[in-house]
């Protein structure tokens, strides 16, 4: 292998390579030392270093709850369906917030489809109290939502519906409001990735992700019940209540509804909130506890993919694997943003750590019909680690979603719910029934998802005709290149 600086078997210094491996160093470095600083000063570095106390849970509050239940929801159709059930039924209250609500967004697709603003409008004509809270949007328009156009979108929800709209505008510069929940009745949550918008692309879409002409959308969410949905619900009230400073009855806590601990998992940068001036960082501490445990498996699905702090990890357990069977399979969109493929650079650490040795495999997936291949975005926000942790939410594995949004995601530590949901998104992606992907997942690596992943990616670099809708995501050949993505994600990732 060729190494930093290097420019071929006579090993002569390539003075850019040299370069360039210098400034990818030290601006990784830089970044981490302002994260570690950041959180050193607001007592908050356990966050980054959690003690080595054996527990799976965080200790950023809120603490665990008992007595929960949660069901993982798979792409839009079956997200967006519950969603609407669950406003359908809804009784006293409905509380939503976005990075972006389009209220002529339709949550169904059948004749005549399930129009949100008309939902809303139905349940207020029924007495539900229904609230929106939308990011205040970009104050520049080179970046989507603008201002002026959730303005726009908050006066559209609210005429002539009753629907209560708050618009939140307390973000860091150039961050944003990233979290997606819906709260109903104070008895369900929604909590996941996926947006009530069709801003950027259509969140509406299948597991089997035809080829629709247009680009695709892979996403995830979760409904909760039972004690859980009081955190969702506190959480959005303190939003609500630092915007309108309109004080909120008491959220009562839900009786139980299951046997599942489940714990919420927060971004919220400091002094953005006057009631939590010092943040809350647990989405980091989720990560880092878990991934620091791995042994065997670590799986993951994001928009984006650069955070020095989980690469660094990452790479040191390539470098030492815990175990022989360890593997490390990541699923992310070919071309996130605005076409910049934002996290390649990341990739080819992973890949210099890994050396070959066929433990750690990037890929991305494609809208499929036939012959015909369009784009897919994968916009999940998904972990699993060795088939008993497991996190979903709003968090992509970047800098802003860990350090400088606000975001939501829940974790739980189930065996039995983290290996159904991998086996799910494996049947999807591998296009396998789960009882051919349920053995050894070691195995299924290296016998199913390295194959086809390169012969795939073979294929489209030659130009042959596609059979699989999975392929490899290739990284970055140069630092200086591994920069682009980071500098971009710096800039606009949201």
């Amino acid at each position: 292998m060729v190494g930093p600086g290097k420019s071929g078997d006579d090993g002569a210094v390539d003075p850019i390579g040299a370069v360039d491996v210098l400034l990818g160093r030290a601006m990784e470095r830089s970044l981490a030392a302002h994260h570690r600083y950041r959180l050193r000063r607001l007592g908050r570095l356990h966050a980054l270093e959690p003690s080595r106390d054996g527990s799976p849970w965080c200790r950023e509050p809120p603490a665990p709850r008992d007595g929960c239940s949660i069901e993982v929801l798979i792409d839009g159709a079956q997200v967006m369906s519950a969603i609407a059930e669950a406003i359908r039924g809804a009784r006293r209250s409905v509380r939503i917030a976005g990075w972006h609500v389009a209220p002529h967004f339709a949550l169904e697709r059948g004749e005549p489809p399930t129009v949100l603003r008309e939902l809303l409008a139905e349940r207020v004509a029924q007495g539900v109290d229904v609230r929106v809270l939308l990011w205040a949007g970009a104050p520049f328009r080179v970046f989507t939502p603008a201002r002026a156009d959730v303005r726009a979108d908050a006066r559209e929800l609210a005429r002539g519906t009753g629907v209560r709209v708050a618009i939140d505008d307390r973000e860091r510069l150039l961050h944003c409001h990233h979290e997606k929940l819906v709260v109903v009745d104070e008895h369900m949550a929604f909590v996941g990735g996926v947006d009530l918008t069709d801003l950027g692309g259509d969140r509406w879409d299948t597991a089997r992700h035809p080829a629709r002409g247009r680009r695709g959308w892979h996403d995830a969410g979760s409904r909760l019940r039972g004690p859980i949905v009081a955190d969702v619900a506190e959480h959005f009230d303190l939003r609500w209540t630092e915007l309108t400073a309109e004080q909120l009855p008491v959220v009562t806590v839900p009786e139980r509804a299951g046997d599942t601990t489940i714990q919420l998992l927060r971004t919220v940068p400091e002094r953005v909130y006057d009631r939590m001036p010092d943040g809350a960082f647990g989405i980091l501490e989720g990560y880092m506890r878990a991934l620091r445990s791995a042994r065997e498996l670590v799986y993951l699905e994001s928009q984006f993919f650069w955070l020095p702090e989980i690469v660094d990890l990452l790479c040191e357990k390539l470098r030492e694997p815990p175990s022989e069977r360890f593997r490390i399979v990541i699923v992310l969109p070919s071309k996130a943003n605005n076409g910049e493929e934002d996290t390649r650079g990341m990739l080819a650490h992973l890949g210099d750590a890994d050396r070959g040795r066929g433990r750690f495999l990037a890929t991305t997936i494609d809208a499929m019909t036939g012959s015909t291949v369009d784009q897919l975005y994968v916009h999940a926000k998904i972990g699993i680690v060795d088939d008993r942790w497991l996190t979903i939410g709003s968090a992509n594995l970047n800098a802003h979603s860990f350090f400088n949004d606000s975001e939501v995601n829940v974790q739980v530590n189930d065996g039995a719910l983290a290996r159904g949901t991998r086996l799910r998104l494996w049947s999807e992606h591998l296009g396998l029934p789960e009882d051919d992907i349920a053995g050894d997942p070691t195995e299924v690596v290296d016998r199913i998802w390295i194959p086809i992943a390169r012969r795939e990616s073979e294929r489209r670099r030659s130009g042959e005709r596609r059979e699989h809708r999975l392929r490899e995501l290739m990284p970055s050949s140069r630092k200086i290149e591994r920069l682009l993505g980071p500098m971009d994600a710096i800039v606009v990732d949201a």
